[in-house]
């Protein structure tokens, strides 16, 4: 992630992050990147958003926290930025007001669950279009997207590894072996 174009994480910054170097714990780190991701998809589905740019939002997520700590930025306002990102950059738009809309419901539910009254029925408390807590999430959104291509250098180009994998399974032979084909399907998504 350095100043090269490679945009794979090398052993040694995988293993010294910059979360990790200002105290924030692996494991801790791992669990909000998870959460961070699980957001992603989420936003991803109520939005009707293409997989792909879900996937991509996905990396470039985590591209991110390779160069930034997470002392520095939110794991939802990057990932909000992410999406927002990934959704211009493979070309299936979303319209701002949408993305925070969702942001916003899936952080009341998430403070729901872990609230003490989590008995209770969760009921969405829609926020006003002309508070303060939309243009904030707006300012963030902003900023986060800003963050992200600054700190990535604007090395935004993500590659799946889907249409790879079905040019391998093609080539090989086994589009017909349903086995080979759903173990590997399997394997990239739990990578």
């Amino acid at each position: 992630m350095s100043g090269t174009l490679y945009p794979l994480a090398s052993l040694s910054q995988m293993e010294k992050t910059p979360s990790r170097e200002d105290g924030i714990p692996e494991d801790l780190e791992e669990d909000l990147r998870a959460y961070g991701c699980k957001l992603i998809h989420q936003a991803g589905i109520l939005l009707n958003q293409k997989q792909v740019a879900v996937a991509a939002a996905q990396i470039l997520f985590q591209r991110f926290w390779y160069v930034t700590s997470m002392k520095q930025f939110g794991v939802g306002d990057i990932g909000m930025g992410a999406l927002y990102l990934a959704s211009k950059l493979e070309e299936c738009s979303l319209r701002m007001r949408d993305l925070i809309n969702v942001y916003d419901l899936l952080l009341q539910r998430a403070r729901h669950t872990l609230d003490m009254n989590a008995n209770k029925e969760f009921k969405y408390a829609p926020m006003s279009y002309f508070g303060t807590i939309f243009y904030d999430l707006k300012d963030a959104l902003v900023v986060a997207e800003m963050q992200i291509l600054k700190r990535l250098g604007f090395n935004v180009h993500v590659v799946l590894p889907y249409g790879t994998l079905v040019n391998y399974l093609r080539v090989l032979g086994l589009t017909s072996r349903e086995d080979a084909c759903s173990r590997s399907w399997g394997y990239l998504n739990d990578a």
